[in-house]
């Protein structure tokens, strides 16, 4: 007994009372004194000092004695909510309209109640809202902590291997070293350059990103180098190229294999000679750039094949940085879920969704080929196209599901469970109408297509009511 009344249910809370009719307090006090300590609130210092009061866990505000009208207490309450979102708020009133609580739950309300109040129901949902938001904030905090020891300059991962990437990060963004990131397509190249970036002497410096898959061939060269005045048909007016933009920063340089042996040849050039040249201009320029590069190609094998050029390879391949692929980094995938949904939840003004472990079960068992990318769009697909609060394994795409034991049985077996003796009743007549249908309702061929006696398979269709030949 003893161990039961300094348990969660013999806890004692806090809580501050907002009205202004003070001879209301004392039985309110009275009834809530087993489980609450409460404290009234009147003016405006006694409310601001409630709700500064960390030890205060709930506020009850009877939204009758405050101002005017109830605007003026939808208004402090969502003042309240604004200042702690770790507060359980209950809005009371005596008012039978049907949009004071959908206007208070608006406002900031977790509880609405009608006076006069049934106290030992108040208690109860009271207790039990904050032992939820108690449990809420302390989940929150968890996963911040989680969060920022798994966080790196907008990448989020807290695996060996990821840890292994922002290691490598550090002890190469203060120099001017050209580095190669090499990876599978999906695996957050960009965010790494990125991360290499801020973290170094040149974060306030231009930083210039080209895709060199993604500009025609036709154009690539004078928007790498830039050119001058009639250097060609519509060359109006000089232009500088990316390079020359990144003067004092970084360059960084996707899908860099996708270059032609010319422009290889020129890049060679310029970062042997730290020098530009426009397209049609006489004289080069002195340039100072850093260059990041990046490529989800097995660049040794492109120069075995003649594709790159080996000196291009060597020049760049100065510090390579290896991010690994989704399916490597053990612990990732339940991090960047929470992180995805959190970010396309709030965008699209739904409430935070939770992800079913069996769901997540599923996702670690996937090998994910596109990657981080894969598995963002998914989640922001699963925001939009589903309404639940929770997201199940049913939710989660075929592909995954078929892929994935778990998935597997998370199709034969539904949350709820499943009728076995009906679900087998109906596998064997499947079976049966299939075999029958297939040999043109010959018994004995079935029989022999479902490997099972003839005389057995007579008695199936006697019971089935089967209409067959012998």
């Amino acid at each position: 007994m003893r161990e039961a009344e300094t348990g969660p249910a013999a806890a004692h809370y806090t809580i501050a009372i907002i009205t202004a009719e003070s001879s209301a307090f004392p039985d309110m006090q009275h009834f809530l004194a087993p489980r609450f300590k409460a404290t009234l609130a009147q003016n405006e210092k006694q409310i601001q000092s409630a709700v500064d009061d960390a030890n205060v866990r709930a506020v009850l505000l009877d939204l009758d004695s405050i101002g005017e009208d109830t605007s003026d207490a939808f208004r402090l309450l969502q003042e309240i909510r604004g200042v702690r979102d770790d507060l359980v708020l209950v809005a009371i009133t005596r008012s039978n309209s049907r949009t004071v609580p959908l206007k208070a739950s608006q406002a900031g309300a977790d509880e609405f109640f009608l006076a006069p109040l049934d106290f030992q129901e108040l208690q109860i949902v009271l207790a039990r809202a904050i032992e939820k938001r108690s449990l809420q904030m302390e989940g929150r905090r968890v996963v911040e902590q989680a969060e920022s020891k798994s966080a790196f300059c907008g990448m989020i991962g807290g695996s060996d291997e990821m840890q292994r990437v922002y290691q490598a990060i550090q002890a190469v963004a203060d120099s001017n070293t050209t580095v190669v990131l090499r990876g599978e397509s999906g695996t957050g190249k960009e965010l790494v350059a990125s991360a290499i970036v801020q973290s170094g002497a040149r974060r306030d410096k231009p930083y210039i990103c080209l895709n060199c898959s993604a500009i025609p061939e036709s154009l690539i060269e004078s928007e790498l180098f830039g050119y001058e005045k009639g250097a060609f048909t519509g060359a109006d007016s000089a232009k500088s190229g990316l390079i020359e933009s990144a003067h004092g920063g970084t360059l960084f340089m996707d899908e860099i294999t996708t270059l032609d042996h010319g422009l290889q040849s020129k890049l060679l050039r310029v970062l042997q000679e730290r020098t530009v040249q426009r397209v049609g201009g006489r004289s080069a320029k002195k340039i100072d750039f850093r260059l990041i590069a990046a490529s989800n190609d097995d660049l040794e094998e492109l120069v075995r094949q003649g594709r790159f050029r080996e000196d291009l390879y060597y020049r760049i391949n100065v510090v390579p940085i290896f991010i690994p692929p989704l399916r490597d980094r053990a612990g990732d995938i339940a991090l960047l879920v929470d992180h995805f949904l959190r970010i396309y939840c709030t965008a699209n003004r739904k409430p935070l969704k939770q992800l079913d472990p069996e769901a997540l079960e599923i996702m670690e068992d996937y090998s994910w080929p596109g990657n981080v990318r894969q598995l963002e769009n998914m989640v922001q697909r699963l925001v939009l196209m589903n309404d639940s609060a929770v997201i199940r394994a049913a939710d989660l795409p075929q592909q995954l599901l078929q892929s994935s034991t778990a998935g597997q049985e998370a199709v034969l077996i539904p949350p709820d469970g499943v009728d076995f003796d009906a679900e087998m009743d109906r596998m064997e007549l499947a079976y049966l109408t299939a075999a029958l249908r297939r040999t043109g309702g010959r018994k004995a061929a079935a029989a022999a297509l479902l490997h099972i006696d003839p005389q057995r398979m007579k008695y199936l269709c006697r019971k089935r009511k089967l209409a067959a030949e012998g």
